[in-house]
């Protein structure tokens, strides 16, 4: 599912989550905030939504389906790497642990408010360093 809005590309949001639920209320949460949300069911559908839409977050909790995968693993790291999103994990992340700083790794059970603010600073930031002028 895809929310538009006219915010632009850098305030992308993609939530792979199992969860309708957690899903339809990050969703809206951040779209409150103007930010376009994706949504995803399972860790492949996720994957190939980053691909198709290069997010600047990609939410992703490690209950989704196949999403402890070391392929699937490797294609989030890939994506983060190679189109600058910047990956927030939900759950004991073994696989990413090793990846990712610590603040983007979320336990469980969380509250929604610290999550929002983890991803608005991120939008924040790619959104600010993306146009800032560069300096000698």
């Amino acid at each position: 599912m895809i929310s538009h809005s006219p915010n632009p590309p850098h305030r992308q949001v993609l939530i792979v989550d199992g969860s309708a639920d957690t899903r339809e209320v990050l969703s809206t949460a951040l779209r409150l905030r103007g930010v376009q949300t994706l949504e995803a069911a399972g860790a492949r559908q996720g994957v190939e939504m980053a691909r198709q839409y290069h997010p600047r977050v990609i939410v992703l909790d490690v209950e989704a389906e196949a999403a402890e995968d070391d392929q699937i693993c490797r294609e989030y790291r890939s994506q983060s790497r190679d189109h600058h999103s910047r990956l927030v994990v939900l759950g004991r992340a073994v696989q990413y642990e090793q990846d990712l700083p610590r603040d983007r790794i979320v336990s469980k059970p969380y509250h929604f408010a610290p999550l929002i603010r983890t991803i608005e600073q991120l939008l924040g930031s790619s959104a600010d360093t993306s146009h800032r002028p560069r300096t000698r």
